[in-house]
């Protein structure tokens, strides 16, 4: 019997390569009509030397075809439905800076811009038919009616040839600080009148969220998060406020000794639901859901008692219910919990974001992906958690790579705690044959390894160039319980580390995998974990260290977000916080580094800075460690530009490959 054109079709699965990974369609941002009728999400396509678009699709949400709404070659993104329907306001760069435009809710017509802000629009919100709440950046100098043209005017006459400051934040992530202020801004529709509703020297929202801020639903009040520490850059406190759409004091309504953001009305303006951190200058703290009642001014915490956090937040139309996404495991299922109080109740499972309700209260509309299939829209029935798929954006496009799910598993780390992690197979897999082994170590360090797509650490690339990859999820890793989080802090090469080796002797030992030909590589603190990796074992054949630390110390003096390095390591680099930095630092252990190491830092990450990269290159050329250096002048602590991202792919795989033959 011949093999039919099905299985000639598997066995002949080409590799997935990072061309293909940027050639799929990136759908992201669903929103439900609020007659629940209509689906809105953004699409963005990339073509390889010319460029990305995003453009605006509408569908019905019992299923059909969708079509999109927009196509300008500039791209319209965050579209939102006004609160009657008729209207989608939008971003689009199509005009310079991005601004906010206008158009009928049945995407016929062409789009009217609203708002006309010198130095642009970053988010808004619809608070009435004819009012939107904008985010912009503003002069603090700057009040008044003229405020906008004042910027302009402060903005073009600042010198170009130097910069000065008084305080920090210097630079933040890859931008150098230029003085502005975010601001939120009510914008009459009919004539783009704008007026600042955030007047002062603090960004509203911080940076920390930008998301966080709302419009109550009578459109007379907004709640915003605001960090009013006088030193931001060691600082996590962001406190809530509220103030009247018409202008006037902005008032405290929770200030938690950490992060307080996500402000959520209730549909009946009663509540305003968030989330909030109970420990100062902890990024990686809980994230509790909190219910503040507007008119006994009082905060409720519904979630003490559930060890995970609470991170996108939606009510029930009738205002008694919250739901909320939250990281379980490597997964991000949705929740329910009534606003009154009680026991968090499990919705759906999957990699489930991007959270929004119907007026109905029935389903909701998120995006689901997972590490092998990049994300669709669906919806999910809040009764039965049935999920049901609404696009099939990329299937045809993979079809005929047969990606290979990836594997949960599980192993005994350091300490005798279990730690999870991932195996992603080749797509021609035949169990009978030895492949390479690839870990990969996740940033954070308090991050994970999620059952997600990534356009930027796809396994399935590097399983697509003949590796079997482990990513292991060791101690510091979010979704496995607050304690977990924890066991990293001022810890980073203890525990997380044994895990890692633990989880590579697990993986080293399964059948189908070459012991002899194992590597890894990291970015962030992955990157870290790479250049710890080589000053204290020889075990692997080639390492990658991507926007790694090299030196705590001068790390700790030249990134941006002090309060980062004040937890994990107890406080500034000096007196008697040194030993602790020179307990884990890779330069401290340099000449014990042997390992073929390719290292990547780019100009514009702040937030590990080039000298990182430099200094891990300059080590090992001294010392005559086969080494290599690639730097990406434009992007940041991540490579974002497509065509980028495909070299970086090339360099990656051509050293791992190299080294491990």
């Amino acid at each position: 019997m011949f093999p039919t054109f099905a299985t000639v079709l598997l066995l002949a699965a080409p590799p997935f390569t990072a061309t293909d990974l940027h050639s799929l369609k990136r759908l992201a941002d669903p929103q439900m009509s609020p007659d629940g009728k209509w689906v809105l999400f953004q699409q963005t396509t990339i073509d390889l030397g010319k460029g990305r678009n995003t453009d605006l699709f509408l569908m019905p949400a019992a299923g059909g075809a969708a079509r999109a709404i927009t196509s300008h070659p500039k791209s319209d993104s965050q579209g939102r439905f006004s609160k009657d329907g008729t209207q989608i306001a939008f971003l689009s760069s199509r005009e310079g800076a991005p601004q906010v435009f206008v158009m009928n809710a049945t995407g016929e017509g062409e789009p009217k811009r609203v708002t006309n802000l010198s130095q642009g629009v970053a988010n808004f919100r619809w608070a009435s038919a004819d009012k939107l709440v904008v985010i912009s950046d503003v002069d603090p100098a700057c009040t008044g009616a003229d405020f906008d043209s004042c910027t302009k005017k402060k903005v073009d006459e600042k010198p170009t040839n130097v910069r000065v400051y008084d305080k920090l934040f210097v630079r933040h992530w890859d931008t150098w600080e230029d003085g502005l202020r975010s601001h939120a801004l009510m914008v009459d529709v009919k004539t783009g009148a704008a007026k600042d509703l955030t007047p002062g020297d603090a960004d509203v929202p911080p940076y920390a969220g930008p998301d966080d801020f709302d419009v109550s639903p009578d459109g007379l009040e907004i709640a915003f998060g605001r960090n009013d520490d006088k030193q931001e850059s060691t600082s996590t406190n962001s406190d809530l406020f509220v103030v009247s759409t018409s202008g006037g004091m902005a008032r405290k309504i929770a200030a938690s000794p950490g992060f307080d953001g996500l402000p959520r009305y209730s549909p009946d303006g009663s509540m305003i639901a968030f989330h909030a951190q109970m420990r100062a200058g902890y990024e990686s703290d809980r994230w509790r859901l909190m219910v503040y009642d507007r008119k006994a001014g009082a905060s409720r915490n519904l979630s003490e008692s559930f060890d995970r956090n609470v991170d996108e937040i939606a009510w029930s139309p009738d205002s008694k219910t919250i739901y909320f996404t939250t990281g379980e495991g490597p997964m991000n299922p949705l929740f329910a919990i009534p606003a009154a109080g009680g026991a968090p109740r499990k919705v759906a499972d999957g990699h489930l974001t991007q959270l929004s309700i119907s007026k109905d209260g029935t389903k909701a509309v998120m995006a689901l992906d997972s590490l092998s299939k990049p994300a669709d829209v669906v919806t999910v029935d809040l009764t039965s958690g049935k999920i049901t798929r609404l696009t099939e954006a990329n299937d045809e496009a993979l079809t005929r790579f047969a990606l290979i799910p990836a594997e949960s598993v599980t192993y005994m780390g350091s300490s005798g705690k279990q730690v999870q992690g991932w195996i992603t197979k080749p797509a021609n897999f035949d169990p009978a044959k030895k492949y390479p082994l690839l870990i990969l170590i996740h940033g954070g360090p308090e991050g994970v390894w999620g059952d997600s797509w990534s356009y930027r650490w796809n396994p399935q690339v590097f399983s697509g160039a003949g590796f079997v990859v482990f990513a292991p999820n060791p101690r510091g890793s979010t979704g496995f319980g607050q304690a977990f989080v924890d066991d990293v802090n001022q810890d980073w090469g203890g525990k997380a580390f044994e895990d890692v080796m633990k989880g590579t002797d697990f993986a080293s030992g399964l059948p189908y995998v070459d012991k002899n030909r194992v590597v890894a590589a990291g970015a962030s603190y992955g990157g870290y974990m790479v250049n710890w990796i080589c000053t204290q074992t020889n075990r692997f054949k080639a390492l990658v260290t991507h926007d790694g630390v090299y030196d705590l110390t001068s790390m700790a003096g030249s990134t941006e977000e002090q309060w980062f390095t004040d937890w994990e390591f107890g406080g500034p680099p000096w007196g008697k916080n040194q030993t602790q930095y020179q307990k884990f630092s890779p330069s401290h252990f340099i000449t014990q580094c042997t390992t073929p190491t390719l290292i990547i830092h780019n100009d514009r990450d702040y937030r590990l800075p080039i000298d990182q990269g430099i200094q891990m290159f300059t080590a090992l050329q001294r010392q005559g460690v086969p080494s290599r250096l690639v730097m990406f002048p434009e992007e940041n602590h991540w490579v974002l530009k497509a065509e980028n991202s495909v070299l970086w792919y090339e360099e990656v795989l051509g050293w791992l490959k190299t080294w491990s033959k």
